[in-house]
């Protein structure tokens, strides 16, 4: 790649390395100039850009990202598109992020053009929590680079997946002294149950019983077979050896002491014991908080499926000072992982309009119409199911039963817009006001746009980052903008305030600063079905050849 100063009479096809002014047109950073946006530059006056000429062996910073993080995802993760050089890894499901660390530093020794940020190996996640994100630095990344990232990364493990949670019976043992009172136990069960629920388990049985190991035994011993798949004991006093009442116990019932002692505080006095192919775990005093502690992350391994060895608690020790850090997460009762300032995926609605009169198209309803076998309206509904928003909402109006029966059959939730004849605006404020107070965002869709793609969809989802002033995503092709618009949800009150036969438009004007155009590979995006003649039209031109001439 060559990078520097360009006079706009040579720039052609090259990519801004800085947004550029031309009259009252503004090229955004990692544009690429076209011969009309060249002429805009002339015409402007401008005399010089900074931009980047990329060579034959160079991958543009999007592709190159993209084919990295799909080499990095293993089970349980899911890619974004990529956007301005970087492509996010986010979980498809709870459980615990597992990274091969080692291989994470070698990708990123490769060269200073491709990197890879995770999160810390084993850490509790959720679905829908950002794991990992791939930046390319610069505007590209040469082949050989993007290669070698490539098979690093998809190595004998993938770097970054999800070890799911796995639903087990759990078994609990509580010891007790002769001065132990019942409140007591019965808070510490309440507290394990909690932790175990939260992680997608269940405390399936418990015995409560005399503080002497011959007693201990006896109760590991039922629980075991009584099927549980982990089995914890709670001693009415801390262990202080490994020859102590709780792990005689657990040894006299037949199992083995892995490791006693932990270099993680609170949660120094956990014991790990196995028996056969169930973990026993002795627990510390601070288990009956429900603060994160040591056990938490012995714990949360066991119940994703992993093994947790001698080695793997004694390299516990770096970061396992948990006393002092208030903000780490507390397992209560109906808690979330994901707190404010934890990236996750945006939670983006798609928001289909089929509301209109289609009087275009003369008396037949166009969203009805067949195209390949199935109705128009159909072929949209089922590319937002294929993309990444996390719900969708139909607006009926005009023929609301037999649009609305055609949304039932795709499981789509709808709602009836009664001003329809009014005008686009009351279909967009019915539509608004049925998706909900935890959506970031809306794509408002249009019915008539059958050739619409999820990728599509998916892409104006990555650009998406109000933190960025990307709160209004825009995609375009070759230059020009199309639909459909993803717009944040700090401008949803602005669009329910609207009124008559308009959208939301005239808001990409007045919020330039917060526009991001997003580059589409295809046509599709102007692609509306309005009249008799644009639908034999598009009848008579095969799905291949749609493709080809977008």
């Amino acid at each position: 790649m060559k990078f520097g100063r360009i006079a706009p009479s040579e720039a052609e096809g090259t990519v801004l390395g800085h947004s550029v002014l031309a009259g009252t047109r503004k090229f955004k950073k990692g544009h690429r100039l076209s011969v009309e946006d060249v002429d805009a530059l002339l015409a402007a006056g401008v005399t010089e850009v900074m931009a980047a000429r990329l060579e034959p062996d160079d991958i543009p910073e999007d592709a190159a990202a993209a084919q990295v993080a799909k080499a990095s995802a293993g089970d349980g993760v899911e890619v974004a598109a990529p956007f301005t050089g970087r492509c996010n890894l986010y979980a498809k499901v709870q459980g615990v992020a597992v990274i091969e660390t080692e291989a994470v530093t070698r990708l990123n020794r490769i060269d200073e053009a491709m990197t890879i940020a995770t999160l810390s190996p084993y850490e509790r996640v959720t679905t829908g929590q950002m794991l990992a994100t791939i930046k390319v630095i610069p505007l590209s990344a040469p082949a050989t680079v993007v290669e070698s990232a490539s098979h690093i990364a998809s190595g004998a493990h993938p770097l970054v997946r999800v070890a799911a949670f796995e639903s087990r019976n759990v078994g609990l043992v509580l010891t007790r002294l002769p001065d132990t009172r019942t409140k007591v136990l019965d808070k510490t069960v309440e507290v394990i149950r909690t932790r175990l629920e939260s992680l997608g388990s269940r405390l399936a049985e418990r015995r409560t019983v005399p503080h002497h190991e011959t007693d201990v035994a006896a109760a590991v011993s039922e629980l075991l077979a009584a099927d549980c798949g982990l089995v914890l004991v709670f001693g009415a006093s801390a262990i202080t050896d490994r020859r102590d009442v709780v792990p005689s116990g657990i040894v006299a019932a037949g199992g083995t002491i892995e490791h006693f002692g932990m270099p993680v505080d609170p949660g120094n006095l956990m014991l790990l014991a196995q028996h056969g192919e169930v973990p026993v775990i002795g627990l510390p005093g601070c288990a009956r908080s429900p603060k994160m502690n040591g056990f938490d992350w012995v714990l949360e391994r066991l119940l994703a499926g992993l093994r947790v060895t001698r080695d793997d608690i004694t390299a516990m020790g770096a970061g396992g000072l948990l006393k002092e850090i208030p903000s780490r997460p507390q397992p209560r009762e109906g808690d979330s992982p994901l707190h404010d300032g934890i990236p996750r995926i945006p939670r983006i609605a798609a928001l289909v309009l089929a509301a209109g009169q289609s009087r275009r198209m003369g008396v037949a309803n166009k969203l009805l119409a067949e195209i390949d076998g199935k109705a128009m309206l159909a072929r949209v509904l089922e590319t937002a199911a294929e993309s990444q928003c996390v719900k969708t909402i139909l607006v009926t109006g005009h023929e609301a039963d037999s649009v609305g029966l055609l949304a039932d059959h795709y499981g789509v939730p709808h709602v009836h817009n009664p001003d329809y004849d009014q005008g686009l605006s009351t279909s967009l404020k019915a539509g608004l006001a049925a998706l909900g107070e935890d959506i970031d965002g809306v794509i408002v869709c249009l019915g008539d746009m059958p050739r619409l793609k999820a990728k599509t969809l998916n892409g104006l989802i990555a650009a998406f980052n109000p933190i960025e002033s990307r709160a209004i995503c825009v995609p375009t092709h070759e230059g020009k903008r199309g639909n459909p618009v993803l717009w944040g949800r700090r401008f949803f009150a602005a669009m329910r305030a609207l009124a008559g036969d308009v959208g939301a438009k005239h808001l990409i004007g007045e919020f330039a600063e917060l526009v991001c155009e997003v580059p589409m590979d295809g046509a599709e995006i102007f692609l509306d079905i309005d009249t008799p003649e644009a639908l034999a039209l598009l009848r008579g031109t095969t799905s291949d050849d749609q493709e080809k001439s977008a």
